[in-house]
């Protein structure tokens, strides 16, 4: 007896000392960001632990460890086969769940599941973007409901968010973007995305509506996109390279290295096509800088750097004529003159957290930005330098009131914008043919300072485990300095414009009806506030009557998963108003300039569902369907002797649908199938012209796995419209025909178009 007693305890002693603590990191696999609170149980002690706010832990192991938390795929590690080493953190991703209800958004408070919110949220993972080419940023953004990019060529592009933004002239105004802190709009309103490296980004976060309190409530919503960091205690480098239709080439390298307190990634991308028309040849190279550093326990830097070189033609859009017979020739007058736009763009920020408490942080960001643009126009040639500073401050903090949960941030954020422009004649008309756009002497030379503040408070009140309320506000003031340099001309545009302070509120609730539904509902104010070219009058005088787009928000919603989360999605009804809708007067002389002379009536119908047919280790294979229905009308709209009430609003299509089905694999063979519909356009306000439906079908399949411990390739192959589809992918809206010529609305979209390409990674 003794005996068997004596080799119990001798049992019992080896097997305590056979175990030694590990320790790790849980961070999300799509981000990089460490998670808080994650379940860490050792299957053999059944010992749990949870990890930190830094997402970290440690606990007593030499067999089996789970890793799980709601929002997360579980996972589990053997540590005798992890070659563990003493004191060394051992690395754990977990991968962000598919359903879209349960998804987990990296929010202006702490993480939160996406059903928990009280607006329009959709997240695109680093997976999705690389389901296309991973060069254009449109076919991955018309997959989300309510939200619609027009492309008429790499360089040109229109983000629209429920219809706001639709009559902007050129590029994405009335929407706020972020690279991380890092405002991408300037002091114009206006958001240059088309620039990002996509290889660059870990997720995009789209908030629709002006609900976002914290990010400026934009009319049409906040597109966040966050940069990729390295994993912790991890080295590898990656190269991707691919070829397609139409001269597309596009190079990828990028190398990672990090520590258990500090990481760094660096990638360079050079795309380049020559084009599917005269004039539209496109080359872009840019270096992304991501880096980050922790000093303590408590502080946290983390650095965000880009850098683009473009130099792109512009062959602008065509007449229905030229559209239909003859879509890849340039426009004239462009083609002749070799329009193009010579681009350096950088952005550097950089952010200190520190934690308080483990209740309070706060995140401080400092950046700064410029963009040199020489663009040769038929009509002159732009020569603009602009160059931005900034800081952004936040405090976020969680405590308990009455016995229930608050998360709440406020904050602020100011921002100064310095912009040069001089404009010169083109004189390619008396050239040979071929010889493009030639300088001749200057036309304008106007200095502008341009500097906003915002003022934001927002909280999360949870009164029970079924019942949240959201409650935020934002203050804005925005101020315009013009000094016009050259008086030779006989006009002074020099002035100064201090807009009225706005105040945006807005209020939203949660309501979690049972494990299936989540129901929920908000009233939000947004603003876009005119350019500094749409305060002028034709004088060049401010014109003091002048104000700010304004809008209400109105929406209800509700989330679903049923079928033991196999089928989730989510469906939401709005009604956005705006008035005071900005819009272009014509004079005699044929100059424009800006009135408030309008409002708008956005009704619209969202729709999202997502069923996963068959779910195992080695993948998931899944259906999903989206559409979008906008019923978008000028409500009063009354321009000179142009009554444009009760029609349809310009540059918003009836609806898009998108459907298709696709095999998600770790490894192995992987692919995907996308259909679009799009309906009808109104190109002009008048309603006269219509761009016509049409119907998109892309592809793209692949195949990857490990060569041994360190190597991993992907091999893809993938075409896009193949149906071969004539449609337009862009409309130049209110176009106007000069000289006896037909309006030019129309950019000729992609015909069909394939491309191929290897991704190779080395881990150490």
């Amino acid at each position: 007896m003794k005996r068997i007693f004596l080799f119990l305890v001798l049992a019992c002693h080896f097997s305590v000392y056979s175990q030694f603590d590990t320790k790790g990191i849980v961070i999300n696999s799509s981000n990089k960001l460490p998670i808080a609170n994650v379940n860490v149980l050792d299957t053999d002690s059944n010992i749990k632990v949870f990890t930190d706010t830094d997402g970290k832990f440690t606990i007593k192991s030499l067999g089996k460890i789970k890793f799980f938390k709601d929002g997360y795929t579980e996972t589990s590690i053997d540590v005798n086969k992890h070659n563990h080493i003493k004191d060394e953190y051992i690395v754990i991703a977990l991968v962000p769940i598919t359903n879209l209800v349960e998804v987990v958004i990296e929010d202006h408070f702490r993480p939160q599941k996406h059903k928990y919110a009280a607006e329009a949220v959709s997240s695109i993972t680093a997976s999705d973007i690389n389901r296309g080419n991973s060069i254009e940023l449109h076919p991955v953004l018309n997959r989300v409901a309510g939200v619609f990019m027009q492309n008429g060529t790499l360089n040109t592009n229109r983000i629209t968010i429920r219809g706001i933004g639709a009559r902007n002239l050129f590029g994405t105004a009335n929407i706020r973007a972020y690279f991380g802190d890092i405002p991408l709009t300037d002091g114009n309103g206006e958001s240059s995305i088309e620039d990002l490296e996509l290889g660059a980004l870990s997720s995009i976060e789209i908030h629709k509506g002006p609900s976002s309190s914290s990010y400026g409530v934009g009319l049409g919503g906040t597109i966040l996109f966050q940069p990729e960091f390295a994993n912790t205690n991890t080295s590898e480098s990656e190269l991707t390279t691919s070829f397609g239709s139409y001269g597309l080439r596009r190079i990828l390298a990028k190398a990672a290295i990090s520590k258990e307190k500090s990481n760094i990634t660096v990638l360079y991308s050079n795309n380049h096509t020559d084009g599917y028309r005269d004039n539209n040849k496109y080359d872009r190279n840019t270096v992304t800088l991501a880096s980050g550093f922790d000093a303590g326990k408590k502080n946290n830097f983390s650095i965000v750097g880009s850098y683009v070189n473009l130099n792109a033609g512009i062959p602008s859009s065509l007449d229905q004529e030229n559209f239909e017979n003859n879509p890849r020739q340039a426009a004239f007058t462009w083609g002749r003159a070799q329009g193009l736009e010579d681009v350096d763009y950088g952005l550097l920020g950089v952010t200190w957290r520190h934690k308080y408490s483990p209740k309070t942080s706060h995140n401080t960001s400092v950046f700064s930005s410029f963009r040199n643009n020489d663009e040769s126009r038929p009509f002159n040639i732009l020569k603009e330098n602009a160059t931005s500073f900034g800081i952004r401050n936040r405090v976020l903090g969680t405590h308990i009131i009455a016995g229930k949960e608050l998360n709440w941030t406020a904050g602020g954020e100011l921002f100064f914008d310095y912009y040069t422009g001089k404009t010169f004649e083109n004189l390619y008309q008396d050239f040979p043919t071929g010889t493009g756009s030639v300088q001749g002497n200057q036309l304008s030379d106007l200095d502008e300072k341009r500097y906003y503040y915002n003022i934001f408070a927002e909280a999360n009140y949870k009164i029970n485990k079924k019942f949240r309320v959201n409650v935020g506000i934002n203050l804005n003031q925005t101020f315009f300095d013009i000094d016009d340099q050259f008086l030779s001309d006989g006009e002074d545009s020099s002035g100064k414009f201090d807009f009225d302070p706005i105040f945006s509120p807005k209020i939203g609730i949660n309501y979690s009806l049972n494990s299936q539904f989540t129901l929920y509902g908000n009233i939000a104010h947004g603003f876009s506030t005119p350019t500094t070219s749409e305060t002028l009058l034709p004088d060049g005088l401010f014109n003091p009557d002048i104000k700010p787009e304004i809008g209400w928000n109105y929406e209800i919603g509700t989330r679903y998963s049923l079928l033991q989360d196999m089928l989730y999605g989510s469906l939401s009804l709005y009604q956005f108003r705006a008035k005071d809708l900005l819009v272009s007067r014509r004079t005699i002389d044929d100059n424009f300039f800006a009135i408030n002379a309008g409002k708008t009536i956005h009704n619209g119908a969202e729709l999202e569902l997502n069923f996963d047919i068959i779910k195992v280790n080695s993948g998931v294979l899944k259906f999903f369907f989206n559409a979008s229905i906008y019923d978008h009308k000028f409500d009063d709209f009354v321009d000179l002797d142009n009554d444009f009430s009760n029609n349809d609003l310009t540059g918003v299509p009836s609806e898009v649908t998108n459907s298709g089905i696709e095999f998600i694999a770790q490894k192995g063979f992987y692919g995907n199938l996308s259909f679009q519909t799009v309906g009808k356009i109104p190109a002009n306000d008048a309603n006269t012209t219509f761009s016509k439906n049409y119907e998109l079908l892309h592809g793209k399949v692949g195949f990857k796995n490990n060569i041994g411990p360190h190597f991993r390739y992907d091999l893809f192959f993938g075409a896009n419209n193949i149906l071969d589809t004539k449609y337009a992918s862009q409309l130049q809206i209110n176009a106007r025909g000069f000289g006896g010529n037909s309006p030019r609305y129309f950019y000729p979209g992609l015909p069909l178009n394939a491309y191929a390409g290897i991704n190779i990674n080395y881990r150490l």
